[in-house]
């Protein structure tokens, strides 16, 4: 997808309290960047450790949120994100290599994809609801 520059942007986990996460997190050196909430109802907080651009994007989810589940072992990992200009490329390429759709909904400005791969882990792709167009020279 050359002309679709697709970045890795975050790897997102679930959480059960966002304050006592931060705390944590903050306490071993993370800064925020970035906190907001989701169409649907959920909390996110963009993480960055010093000398690090990778993001760790803490998830909350609420009770009766189409996105919450009890929590055992093993479920923390919510899924990867990556941004695309062309969300629409990135969904039918993740198909093709043998990815499954699990969501592809519009929050805000925003489209979403969530593709399952082979194994299930998650990948999120996330760009504007319209592709952006390549800027001729």
């Amino acid at each position: 997808m050359p002309r679709n520059p697709v970045r890795f942007l975050y790897s997102g986990i679930r959480v059960r309290d966002v304050d006592r996460s931060l705390r944590f997190y903050r306490s071993l050196g993370f800064r925020v960047v970035a906190r907001g909430h989701m169409a649907h109802g959920g909390e996110w907080v963009h993480l960055v450790f010093p000398g690090s651009r990778h993001r760790i994007e803490l998830n909350f989810y609420p009770r009766k949120n189409r996105f919450y589940e009890p929590f055992r072992k093993g479920t923390e990992f919510d899924h990867f994100g990556f941004y695309s200009p062309n969300v629409e490329a990135w969904r039918r390429r993740a198909v093709r290599a043998g990815g499954t759709v699990a969501e592809d909904f519009i929050d805000g400005k925003n489209r979403l994809v969530y593709v399952n791969d082979p194994d299930g882990v998650c990948l999120e792709v996330f760009g504007p609801v319209t592709p952006l167009r390549r800027r001729r020279p």
